[in-house]
């Protein structure tokens, strides 16, 4: 079997190729569940959360919540929406460690 020469030049591609891919996929939008509407251990399952703080942001009205019957159903776009007003936008500072 030959051995190939792999040049300082052809890593150079390959990062930028790479780093093109990974702009392409973290560009792209998540496609929304085939579901509109979810189930309360669907939302558990979906956001890592415990019952209590879904029922916390349910009691807060921070996430909003239909109810038919005995299922609470929430919608995908309510989700989204909460998760988009809550992010931190905050711009961290680091200061020297010594100063504090």
């Amino acid at each position: 079997m030959a051995a190939t020469i792999i040049t300082p030049e052809d890593l150079q591609s390959f990062k930028q190729e790479l780093l093109e891919e990974l702009r392409k996929l973290v560009s792209q939008p998540r496609p929304a569940p085939a579901q509109r509407w979810l189930k309360t251990h669907e939302v558990r399952k979906m956001l890592g959360l415990s019952q209590g703080t879904l029922q916390h942001l349910r009691t807060s009205g921070t996430l909003p919540f239909t109810k038919i019957g005995g299922v609470i159903l929430y919608d995908y776009h309510d989700i989204e929406k909460m998760i988009q007003d809550h992010k931190n936008t905050r711009d961290f500072v680091f200061e020297n460690p010594k100063s504090l």
